[in-house]
């Protein structure tokens, strides 16, 4: 089989089955092979899973020959972020803490993908307990980025971006609590999409801040984002209708989002205003104080869930955890419950004050990273270096988790530089048609 099959999306990859241009065995044998001859493999799979993934590739290839096949993706090959459950496959999260945990079901969203006919290569290395936006882990392995080997993949969904970026999966699954999907699709150039909270189960999902947890893809386009929304949710698919973004509004968040951008970053973003507005999109900046309001309730918000969640196994045995991810988890600790609840609240009301200013817009924009992807040894030896560079990765993403959104990010033409893309909650239908568009625009 060609290998330049391996680098096309998993969308067109569901066509080429449905054509019997090629088999989901073929195709799963060839990523798995893929995977075996690729030097730095180790670095992006935990573990691979090729007895499951064999037999779900001889049902779809049934299946494609009989003409059942189940959806679009039916046969098509995908990599699961090493937080979700699988069934007599060890489920660590990165960590020591879990370190041979073998669940006994699979997690809902992989049984959804699994009933659409997605075949499951393996679970790919993560941020420790998924609480860093870097994807440095050196518990367990530090998968780099496509575009710089001595960079790191973004976090905390590394390995599933780096699955689809050096052709070893068609599409990653990931999790996203304050920018987990976006950051690592941004740096490596892919889609990615932060769903609604609430909206993808997470049961049989290692949780870090439950109420910020959400599921999502990494991928190649828009419509792989789509298909595999439907697929994670067990809904009905989305039909992607082109339209004209002529006449679209669309707002700039000048507020905290634009600030520290590295010139790469910037420069990307303004020539993706530039191809927007070239299709008749009006774009005009828009200061939303709501969200300087509400940046200094993360500490608050996050860490007190987090360390809650994982207490116990800190408080037995901290020695396990990498210096950085333990100190973050700890910085909950010192929070009273009366600061949690009022942090709750004050953030229910700046959600709805942020509904109401951004209502005259179609969706509001802004650079995916301020930052371009940290050097992998400067991490490791340089702590300023390292909570700066985790604090930057993540702040524009985390917009999106403090305000409740669904967003997504998508590449541009600037290596490492995606364009973010922020609707309101439960508006992914939405969100997924105007980055269809966006993304024509942009190419």
């Amino acid at each position: 089989m060609p290998n330049d099959l391996l680098k096309k999306t998993a969308s067109d990859l569901g066509r080429l089955i449905e054509l019997r241009t090629i088999s989901p065995l073929e195709l799963t044998t060839n990523f798995l092979e893929a995977i075996d001859q690729n030097p730095i493999a180790d670095r992006i799979y935990a573990r691979i899973i090729p007895d499951r993934a064999l037999a779900e590739a001889q049902a779809a290839t049934t299946r494609a020959v009989q003409g059942t096949r189940i959806g679009p993706l039916d046969g098509v090959p995908i990599s699961w972020k090493d937080l979700f459950d699988t069934a007599g496959t060890a489920t660590e999260a990165g960590s020591a803490f879990l370190k041979d945990h073998v669940p006994d079901e699979d997690a809902t969203v992989l049984n959804n993908a699994t009933h659409a006919g997605l075949i499951c290569l393996g679970k790919t290395h993560m941020s420790e307990l998924a609480f860093s936006g870097l994807g440095f882990n050196p518990v367990t392995e530090t998968p780099p980025c496509v575009n710089d080997l001595d960079a790191v993949a973004g976090g905390s969904s590394s390995g599933a971006a780096a699955s689809v970026a050096f052709d070893l999966a068609a599409a990653g699954i990931g999790s996203d609590t304050g920018g987990s999907v976006r950051i690592p699709s941004a740096w490596n150039d892919l889609v990615g999409l932060k769903t609604t909270s609430g909206l993808l189960s997470l049961k049989g999902a290692v949780p870090l801040c439950a109420k910020f947890d959400t599921v999502g893809p990494l991928c190649r386009s828009v419509e792989d984002a789509a298909n595999l929304f439907t697929a994670l949710g067990g809904t009905a698919p989305i039909s992607l209708v082109r339209s004209d973004l002529k006449g679209k509004r669309f707002a700039i968040c000048s507020t905290v989002a634009l600030d520290e951008l590295e010139p790469e970053p910037k420069r990307a973003f303004e020539e993706a205003v530039l191809s927007l507005q070239a299709t008749g999109v009006q774009v005009e900046e828009l200061e939303i104080p709501e969200l300087a309001q509400a940046m200094p309730l993360s500490a608050c918000l996050f860490t007190t869930e987090a360390y809650a969640q994982w207490r116990k196994e800190i408080e037995a045995r901290p020695e396990l955890m990498f210096t950085e991810i333990r100190d973050r988890f700890l910085v909950g600790k010192d929070f009273k419950g009366y600061e949690y609840v009022e942090a709750w609240q004050t953030l229910d009301r700046l959600r709805a004050a942020y509904v109401t200013r951004t209502a005259g817009y179609d969706a509001v924009i802004l650079p995916s990273s301020a930052i371009l992807p940290p050097n992998i040894h400067k991490l490791g030896a340089d702590r300023a270096y390292y909570i700066r560079a985790n604090l930057l990765a993540l702040r524009n993403t985390r917009i999106g988790n403090l305000m409740g959104l669904c967003s997504l990010t998508l590449p541009t033409k600037h290596a490492s530089c995606g364009l973010m893309i922020n609707c309101n909650p439960f508006e992914e239908r939405k969100l997924l048609a105007l980055g269809a568009e966006i993304e024509r625009a942009l190419a």
